[in-house]
């Protein structure tokens, strides 16, 4: 019998870093085009596991001198080509003890869904009457807080006590009858608003919140203003941004998601893997939570030297031309 020990071993021999697992039926209530349950209906458990972005992929960022290793290592490299590896040696170490395995890579797909207004943008349609349309929209850091793996953090990143913000996930579903791991019962977020501070787009609410309930628990984050993030993250203000097309106006980028085709040309550095540039380096939803979680000694882990030592870069404000 396939035990949840064999999946973990395999999971940290085939390269994941950190693995959780969730029954089923703690997805209850979830909604419909997120519900893990109709990719596979069979399953028995739903095995999520986390890849660390290591803290020194986020250093040259915070030096301001090179932007390469977290935009392509740490972000699109890790969702397109590393964690999807593993995946599928774990998918296939299932499936050759007998059970099926579903795998969950961390893609968007052809629907986009908003969490907050759970309101669907499809490119296709439901293939049978009350099923939801292709391709459900797992949302990863709900499986990670079913598998035990941490909680959430008042900017919406998934923390856990091995690395803070500073994780990746995929997941898989499985007929395997796997045992469950406890939810987390710890408490990393001291709601310290660190993240709202040191967030380049104003994106996270310091005041409003929004929250689910899941496996009898309710998770509560900072409003997200998912526009905002989306423009930021990939270089949208300039003062976070060296590579800024010179004169640009942030009015003609500031109402699209991602910014548009006007960002992308104006923000004058290249996406990997697929990905948009994430040049802001996750400012206050990672690296200020990272930096309070380990000064505060909340995670495991422990570094010789603290991350940030001086006062952060900031651009001088651009005229539009």
């Amino acid at each position: 019998m396939l035990s949840s020990a064999d999946v973990k071993r395999a999971a940290r021999a085939a390269g994941a870093d950190l693995c959780g697992i969730a029954s089923m039926d703690r997805f209850e209530g979830a909604p419909k085009q997120q519900d893990p349950r109709y990719i596979f209906p069979r399953a028995k458990a739903c095995a999520v596991l986390a890849f660390r972005i290591p803290r020194g992929y986020l250093r040259g960022i915070e030096e301001g001198t090179y932007f390469a290793a977290y935009t392509s290592m740490g972000y699109g490299g890790l969702n397109q080509v590393y964690m999807p590896v593993v995946l599928r040696e774990l998918t296939c170490f299932i499936e050759d003890h007998g059970y099926e395995c579903a795998p969950i890579p961390n893609h968007y797909p052809g629907t986009s869904i908003s969490f907050a207004t759970q309101q669907v943008t499809a490119r296709s349609r439901a293939v049978r009457e009350g099923y939801p349309i292709p391709d459900i929209l797992v949302d990863f850091r709900v499986a990670a807080f079913a598998a035990g793996l941490g909680e959430f953090g008042w900017s919406k990143l998934f923390l856990t006590p091995e690395f803070g913000p500073a994780q990746r996930f995929v997941a898989l579903l499985t007929d395997a009858p796997l045992e469950p791991d406890p939810l987390f019962e710890g408490k990393l977020c001291d709601k310290c608003m660190k993240c709202v501070a040191e967030c380049s787009a104003d994106a996270i609410s310091r005041t409003e919140s929004d929250s689910i309930t899941v496996a009898g628990r309710t998770i509560e984050w900072g409003r997200l203003d998912t526009q905002k993030c989306s423009i930021g993250y990939r270089g949208g203000n300039a003062e976070y941004n060296p590579f800024m097309r010179p004169g640009t106006d942030e009015e003609q980028y500031k109402d699209e998601y991602c910014g548009g085709a006007t960002l992308a040309k104006a923000c004058g550095y290249g996406s990997t893997y697929g990905h948009n540039p994430a040049v802001e380096g996750a400012r206050g939803c990672m690296r200020a939570c990272l930096i309070h979680l380990e000064e505060k000694g909340a995670l495991k882990r422990s570094f010789v030297h603290k991350f940030r030592e001086r006062k952060p870069w900031k651009l001088p404000v651009q005229a539009p031309g």
